[in-house]
């Protein structure tokens, strides 16, 4: 990572070079002017090797020699506040990029340049509500300035300020076209479980119906929604949103199981739980709606129907969590070696342990727990159970 970093550096300061070098060398006059070319150029490549050899500390000193030689070279300026930032230096980056923003001299495209680099010093200092007020002027400047409300969403979402995020999101979309319906989803669902939690029933059921007309296949609206109407005590209303929701993506059935199958239990309806965990066996790979209709077998015809049926089960999708259920169906059935399998479902539940159950798809974050917003990567949505150690 940081080889592409300065390869970036690089390829940003090179123009610069040439650039600079022509001035100072029309300003140096014709007599001296190769003399001055040259030597800002020989500076210039000087500071570029130091970059590449990752000596900041050199780089920037003789960049500073460089921008001291021509004031008003722009995007030297802004090269050098980057590398102030980069290097943690954020009051001097702030410092150099506000005197930039208050050039009356900068072109418009100047302004928003020095404006975004700015507002991403406030950020990286943690000065969240003053970057917030350079973005929000700056979107108010130029609506095609897409980064800055890039950035007023990164700062709600830290802040927790749904109702901004979501319409900063929706500005974003209209301005570049990027479609962020999922990304509003999520936060129209954060603010319905905050709705919720507050005892907000409509409010909360609002938005979730506002997460849906944002992404139609969004999965946590649909857990959200049984939810609700498992606290309004509307069981049936709740297994026909759990159920959507695990069909628009299987790989959340071990978080919608635990809520969905007891809601079976209250309707009566143990024929239809059968027929949906049959279902989402044959579309899901992991083990959790194996080892559900393992407990419902048992339940209804006894532990030797249910363990040959996990038996079976196993050899098609072998499973630690599967292996730990079949040795205690194995133990219920009073084998002879009772020692053994205790011994080795130790082992087993051991490893369960020390494994994580969740894993994000983008960073490969692990975690016990699941998390809707990646705690590495920031990515919504990538944290997904595990296969082979979800817990139903």
């Amino acid at each position: 990572m940081a080889f592409i970093t300065e390869w970036f550096w690089f390829f940003l300061l090179l123009p610069f070079a040439a650039l600079s070098g022509w001035v100072i060398g029309r300003r140096g006059g014709e007599r001296h002017s190769d003399t001055q070319v040259s030597r800002l150029s020989t500076t210039y490549f000087r500071g570029l090797n130091y970059l590449l050899n990752e000596q900041a500390d050199k780089a920037i000193e003789l960049f500073l020699h460089i921008a001291e030689l021509d004031k008003d070279t722009f995007e030297t300026q802004v090269a050098l506040g980057h590398l102030f930032r980069r290097r943690g230096e954020v009051d001097r980056a702030i410092r150099l990029h506000q005197g930039l923003v208050q050039r009356p001299d900068l072109s418009d495209q100047q302004k928003v340049q020095a404006l975004l680099a700015l507002g991403e010093d406030y950020m990286r200092s943690g000065l969240l509500d003053r970057a917030e007020t350079v973005f929000t002027d700056l979107a108010k400047i130029d609506q095609r300035a897409p980064q800055a409300l890039k950035h007023l969403i990164g700062i709600y979402q830290s802040e927790r300020d749904w109702p901004k995020a979501i319409e900063n999101a929706s500005r974003y979309e209209a301005v570049t076209g990027e479609p962020m319906g999922k990304l509003i989803a999520q936060f129209e669902c954060e603010l319905a479980d905050r709705l919720r939690a507050s005892g907000d029933v409509d409010g909360a059921r609002a938005a979730v119906a506002r997460a849906y007309a944002a992404d139609s296949g969004s999965v946590r609206a649909g857990m959200l929604e049984g939810r609700i109407e498992l606290d309004a005590g509307n069981d049936a209303a709740a297994i026909r949103a759990f159920e959507r929701a695990a069909r628009h993506d299987a790989d959340y059935l071990p978080e919608i199981l635990p809520a969905l199958l007891p809601a079976y239990d209250r309707v009566g309806d143990q024929p239809g739980a059968r027929r949906f965990l049959a279902e989402m066996s044959e579309h899901y790979r992991g083990i959790s709606p194996v080892l559900a209709l393992t407990k419902l077998v048992e339940a209804e015809d006894g532990v030797p129907a249910a363990r040959n049926y996990l038996a079976q089960q196993l050899k098609d999708r072998p499973s630690v969590r599967g292996e730990a259920a079949l040795i205690e169906l194995t133990l219920a059935e009073g084998s002879d070696e009772v020692r053994t399998l205790n011994d080795l479902k130790h082992i087993t539940d051991q490893l369960l342990v020390r494994n994580p159950s969740y894993r994000c798809n983008r960073c490969g974050f692990g975690a016990r727990s699941h998390h809707w917003q990646c705690p590495s990567c920031k990515e919504w949505g990538t944290i997904k159970p595990l296969l082979n150690y979800a817990v139903v």
